[in-house]
């Protein structure tokens, strides 16, 4: 199976809210063995269906990102920021849909999510771990929001200016 394209800023389409998931079909599987698939070829920790053109509120992550023997595809439909608590510092966040930058972004320092898996069983989670700073990340693609909007506006401009200059380039 393939991987799909990751949609790149300064796409638009990144900037929209994704709608809910009503019906999970033969369909939705096949995209999520997809995002699966893109993930771990981009070496990613999580992606978003945003970020692959598919306007869907879906998420796909690793369980144990970094370990490739424990490598284990989690999906989460539909999900929701229940609680969050506390603050830390995400030191070097990346995003695959913000190619060649990293900064360092305020997280809370745990979250409480709710949403339902890939056969539409609920699924409600405390994290306080890597993997809660994945979740707000991945979040907030579902709600057109990226990493870059949450650091310093200088640090954002400088981004933004290297994108456009590399535009004109091409």
């Amino acid at each position: 199976m393939g991987s799909l394209e990751i949609v790149t800023y300064p796409d638009k389409f990144l900037r929209q809210p994704t709608k809910p998931l009503e019906n999970i079909d033969g369909d939705v599987q096949k995209l999520i063995e997809k995002m699966g698939v893109t993930m771990y070829s981009a070496s990613g920790a999580g992606l978003a269906a945003i970020q692959v053109g598919c306007d869907k509120s879906i998420i796909v992550y690793d369980a144990f990102p970094g370990d490739e023997e424990k490598r284990f595809l989690e999906v989460l439909i539909n999900p929701k920021m229940i609680a969050s608590e506390g603050s830390r510092l995400s030191e070097n966040e990346g995003c695959l849909s913000v190619p060649d930058f990293k900064a360092d972004v305020r997280r809370a320092a745990a979250v409480l999510v709710e949403g339902v898996d890939r056969e539409g069983n609920p699924v409600r989670m405390e994290r306080d771990d890597f993997l809660a700073i994945v979740l707000q990340h991945e979040i907030d693609h579902l709600n057109g929001t990226l990493f870059i909007d949450r650091i310093s506006s200088l640090k954002r401009e400088l981004y933004k200016r290297r994108v456009r200059k590399n535009l004109r380039k091409k």
